[in-house]
């Protein structure tokens, strides 16, 4: 083991890393995934508000409220609380997952080798972007179908294409995001400052245009579809737990995005001003709108791409393709490309550069689409509704996702304690292990007692209430479990010893 010549510097707060060749020549480090300069952080909480804005008005959002009612049995009212708390309460790992990125600039699978190992990381990378993939091919999908309504719109033939003409939306669609996300982060920023005021105004306006077609009373007093009888806990924390894995993915790589904000204030408080009222206000205007559909088109349209595209106003379908297409695009770059292209180059940083990291993205996340691609395309029968899938993957995907946010906090604050060897993050042999033990034990606890669950059909619970079973239970045996093996060269010491910090 060799000295670090790396230095990190106190810049009022944020530390910058000094970078030597020690670092640069490593093989864990490239120049996309480097701790970001203290210049270039310059995200204020607006910015950071806009992200979140940009990123919560999306068509997935809309349909949460229909997911709620459809498939876990709760009221309109129920499934509007369980929603506006589920977001209160995702703040929280959203927020403490956030400081190291703040404090380092050093972006998720960065941050991940604290807790994981240099190498071990790549684990919990992969997972984050498999989910990511995934959520890029379903927006992608909406995105696609928006360009297809919108060139319908203004080519008639268009419309004659049908599903290959959405197929080919798709592709169209997910070539602009790609670009957006090699641009890098100014790109990304500049499109969410954009989007934001206007993506808002548009929902005030849609939910102005549909109030006077529907009753909130008789809304509000529709039975839920559980058994009558029932209690409504059950279903209510079942429900709550999926809402919260719905931004339990970012809730791990939000240093992504942090590692270009001003301060910790600035991150904390756009964070509270940007997620919880935007969702809220985005899923309640899907309600309102599903239900106040019989009443605009003659029947009932959860989509607000098909329920727009069934407006007899040319002029008006295509300005409200156009504003969907920004609004999927303001979701699908910054939630679903930026971490899978940082977790990819996290397997190996010198042959996977940022343009390499989102191609890939993109082609995995065409590969998760391909069998609805060829429904779409009429080569294969109509299966299970997209709105099923991503219902199913928000508890699935939140209990794999829970534990590595409960030993992502634990780590930093309380083994860490708030400090970092950044220039060992990036090298092998120096104060990190290739592989900490401690990580993949309080990984594989939870994981297991929900495959148990799943395949014994015992313990419902506990995959039912997933996120919150899984972010509890690896929180606290990662601590035991560092604390059990604070001695192994598989865990590390509570590193500085390998460069100090210059104030």
């Amino acid at each position: 083991m060799t000295a670090a010549k790396s230095r990190m510097i106190d810049q009022q707060g944020l530390v910058e890393l000094a970078v030597e060749d020690d670092v640069r020549e490593s093989a864990r480090f490239n120049e996309d995934i480097a701790p970001t300069e203290a210049k270039e952080r310059t995200w204020s909480k607006w910015n950071i508000a806009a992200l979140w804005v940009g990123m919560s008005i999306c068509v997935p959002t809309y349909t949460l409220g229909g997911v709620l009612t459809a498939y876990f049995g709760l009221s309109v009212g129920e499934a509007l609380l369980a929603i506006l708390l589920a977001n209160v309460i995702v703040l929280i790992p959203l927020t403490l997952n956030a400081f190291p990125g703040t404090k380092f600039g050093i972006p998720f699978p960065v941050v991940l080798r604290s807790s994981f190992g240099i190498l071990g990381s790549n684990v919990p990378c992969l997972v984050r972007a498999l989910v990511g993939c995934g959520w890029f091919g379903i927006q992608t999908m909406f995105g696609g179908l928006a360009i297809h309504l919108l060139l319908s719109a203004l080519f008639p033939a268009w419309a004659a294409l049908g599903g290959v003409g959405e197929v080919i939306g798709f592709f169209v669609f997910g070539a602009m995001n790609l670009y957006v996300v090699i641009r890098g982060a100014e790109s990304i920023k500049w499109l969410e400052t954009l989007a934001a005021p206007l993506l808002l105004a548009v929902g005030i306006g849609l939910m102005m245009w549909a109030w006077p077609h529907m009753s909130m009373t008789e809304l509000l007093a529709q039975p839920p579809s559980r058994p009558e009888g029932a209690s409504v806990y059950g279903y209510f924390f079942a429900g709550l737990t999926a809402m919260v894995g719905f931004w339990a993915t970012l809730s791990l790589n939000i240093p992504d995005f942090s590692r270009f904000a001003k301060s910790q204030k600035d991150q904390i408080v756009g964070q509270i001003l940007g997620l919880p009222l935007t969702m809220f206000f985005f899923a309640a205007l899907g309600v309102v709108l599903t239900a106040a559909s019989e009443s605009l088109v003659g029947q009932t349209i959860a989509d607000p791409v098909n329920l727009i595209g069934m407006i007899d106003s040319p002029a008006w379908v295509v300005l409200a393709m156009v504003l969907i297409i920004i609004a999927t695009l303001s979701t699908n770059t910054a939630a679903n490309i930026v971490s899978p292209t940082n977790d990819f180059q996290n397997i190996a940083p010198k042959f996977i550069n940022q343009t390499r990291g989102v191609l890939l993205t993109g082609a995995v996340g065409v590969l998760l689409m391909g069998y609805d691609l060829l429904q779409k395309a009429g080569v294969v029968s109509q299966g299970v509704s997209l709105e099923q899938m991503y219902s199913n993957w928000l508890l699935g995907y939140s209990s794999l996702l829970g534990p590595i946010a409960g030993i992502m906090a634990v780590d930093y604050f309380l083994i860490k304690k708030q400090r970092l060897d950044v220039p060992s993050l990036y090298m092998d042999h120096h104060a990190y292990p290739a592989v900490n033990i401690a990580g993949f034990i309080a990984f594989g606890v939870p994981v297991a007692l929900t495959l148990l669950s799943l395949l014994t059909g015992t313990m419902n619970w506990f995959y039912d209430y997933g996120w919150f079973t899984g972010s509890a239970l690896g929180a606290v045996v990662y601590y035991l479990a560092s604390q059990a093996l604070a001695t192994s060269p598989q865990v590390g010491p509570v590193p500085l010893a390998a460069s100090e910090v210059v104030k």
